[in-house]
């Protein structure tokens, strides 16, 4: 026999019994095996979805709370609560319209202000800014968000009220005072401030979010925009904005919840005023603010309800804005799809 000890057939027979022990082995060693439990992995999912279904109980029971506490000024006003602007707690008629006003109108003057601030901070500090002042800037901004916001108040009654009234206020009731929003006399504390202390207390939450949206954009944009001749601006527009205007949004919403609830800082510098007014210089009301002011100043169960019913009024605003958010962010994923796919 040449180069074997044993002929092939006798080769191949060794191989095929040398295998089968193998696998008898393997078999065996399988069998004594205890099969893995899944107690772990049940657990950990129930533990989790009571978790998450604590978040809706908690929803559920405020909701359920507020209608309760509400419910004889629901049987006596109705819809005309939410239609009406008198607040009489001596006569004890109330009407919620102003202080729904006076929290949309604040929310919008403060998203105005602090959503191009915000994703332009935002921006700068992921595209642009240099690694020696980044940090620095984003410990500040940090700082900001941890503010009180009673601190902010103060700062807002003592320094920012009267800036406003000596210089800012002046300027846009000369120049644009035949603008309803900018025409009538200038108090001070009113909606226009208002507007403002709440835009900075929404900074630092849409500047956070968006910087760390911008931060998730892939290289590889940046890098096919740059190959395709994109300058920084270009590139930043077209490759990172454009492409995480989705999170931005979500940033946006974010900001504009703390806004509707924000109550402390409004309070302290709106005027609390149930009016409802054209010009931003004159005094206004919110749904937190008449809460705040006023809960510890309610005698009767009708003027209490009242304010349990402004409660559920601001519970439902957030909801609804929160729902609002949900459907047009879906709207632009669609949009986004489709053009992806032209």
């Amino acid at each position: 026999m040449h180069g074997s000890e044993f002929p092939l057939p006798v080769q191949f027979k060794l191989i095929m019994a040398i295998t089968a022990s193998i696998a008898v082995e393997e078999s065996s060693a399988q069998a004594r095996m205890a099969r893995p439990s899944r107690f772990g992995d049940k657990a950990f999912e129930w533990l989790t979805l009571a978790m998450a279904l604590t978040v809706v109980v908690l929803v559920v029971l405020i909701g359920w709370q507020l209608w309760r506490g509400s419910t004889l000024a629901i049987q006596k006003f109705g819809f005309h609560f939410l239609t009406t602007s008198t607040w009489d707690p001596v006569a004890e008629q109330f009407g919620a319209l102003p202080f729904i006003y006076g929290t949309l109108v604040s929310s919008l003057i403060a998203l105005l202000i602090a959503v191009p601030l915000g994703i332009a901070t935002a921006a700068y500090l992921t595209e642009l800014a240099p690694l020696w002042i980044r940090q620095a800037l984003v410990s500040l901004i940090e700082m900001l968000a941890a503010i009180p916001s009673v601190i902010l108040g103060l700062w807002g009654i003592f320094v920012m009220i009267p800036w406003l009234r000596d210089y800012p206020f002046p300027f846009l009731k000369r120049f644009f005072g035949w603008i309803p929003l900018f025409s009538g006399p200038i108090y001070g504390p009113c909606m226009f401030a208002g507007g403002i202390i709440i835009a900075i207390m929404i900074l630092p939450i849409i500047t956070s979010v968006s910087r760390e949206i911008l931060r998730s954009v892939p290289d590889l944009q940046r890098e096919a925009a740059y190959a395709l001749g994109a300058t920084r601006w270009e590139a930043t527009r077209i490759a990172v904005l454009s492409y995480a205007k989705k999170g931005l949004f979500g940033a946006v919403i974010l900001g504009l919840g703390r806004a509707l609830g924000e109550t402390m800082a409004v309070t302290m510098v709106i005027g609390n005023t149930p009016q409802i007014a054209a010009s931003l210089f004159k005094p206004g009301y919110t749904l937190a603010s008449v809460l705040a002011n006023e809960f510890t100043e309610a005698t009767t169960d009708m003027y209490l309800q009242a304010l349990f019913e402004i409660g559920l009024v601001l519970f439902g605003t957030t909801i609804l804005v929160n729902l609002l958010a949900q459907l047009l962010l879906r709207t632009i994923a669609v949009k986004s799809a489709t053009r992806a796919v032209q």
